[in-house]
């Protein structure tokens, strides 16, 4: 009895996974509880530093002569690698702003996540499918690492307070008219 109840939860888990070929994860806001690292001591000036990864793990699928990659893009938040130099702090108000800069950094890193998502389920795969995944996601990260170095040079490192505002309407905008994943 219990084997067949085991059994059964298996394939339902199968079938949405199945189903629902690219898993992601909502964007959130960063909290000063997500930098758990130490400061750097040479960090040339800067505050803070928040360290991603994108985690690209697929499975694939032949059907009709091709091939469909059931993707699995997870981005993490590396806590005991993102820091705040919290000596450096004097107010809220400027706590506020750095988590505001370091939020730009996050939401950089889930907009590649979305991208490597979509991109990955609106392609269909020849038998070369790994050679193709692996140069989608690299052409997809080098695209989002420079818009990272951008953002870090136009905003100063958030120095340039009417840079940093145009970054973050940009990103705001950029959040709200994302286009969806089919299978989200």
């Amino acid at each position: 009895m219990i084997f067949n109840y085991l059994r059964t939860i298996c394939a339902i888990a199968l079938l949405c996974f199945a189903f629902n070929p690219a898993l992601a994860q909502p964007h959130r806001l960063l909290t000063v509880n997500d930098f758990q690292g130490a400061p750097q001591p040479n960090g040339r000036g800067v505050i803070a530093y928040t360290n991603c990864t994108i985690d690209f793990k697929y499975q694939a699928s032949r059907g009709d002569g091709n091939y469909i990659l059931h993707a699995n893009v997870r981005l993490s938040m590396n806590n005991d690698k993102s820091w705040i130099d919290r000596s450096r702090i004097t107010s809220y108000e400027q706590l506020t702003e750095i988590l505001k800069h370091e939020q730009g950094h996050y939401t950089i890193a889930y907009l590649e996540q979305q991208e490597v998502l979509r991109a990955i389920e609106r392609t269909r795969f020849t038998a070369n499918y790994q050679y193709e995944a692996m140069n989608i996601f690299n052409r997809i990260d080098a695209k989002y690492k420079q818009l990272n170095s951008n953002y870090d040079q136009d905003t100063h490192h958030m120095v340039d307070k009417q840079q940093q505002r145009s970054w973050d309407i940009y990103f705001a905008k950029r959040l709200q008219f994302m286009p969806e994943n089919a299978s989200l």
